[in-house]
């Protein structure tokens, strides 16, 4: 399983704008949001993915400590 297995987009529309926020559940109860960004293009860009998958590891890994 990768990180972005369980990561989530939440999509937030305003006038001709829209956000995304990353996001993922931690013990299927709590949601966390992480990586606002704006989208421009109709595929999510890479490099967002990427600071999300990061943000959810670090997460985690301090979560352990």
């Amino acid at each position: 399983m990768t990180d972005t297995d369980e990561l989530y987009e939440i999509r937030v529309e305003m006038r001709s704008n829209t956000y995304r926020v990353f996001s993922f559940f931690d013990e299927g109860r709590l949601v966390i949001a992480i990586n606002g960004f704006q989208k421009k293009t109709p595929k999510t860009p890479r490099k967002e993915i990427k600071i999300a998958e990061r943000i959810k590891s670090e997460y985690f890994d301090e979560k352990e400590k």
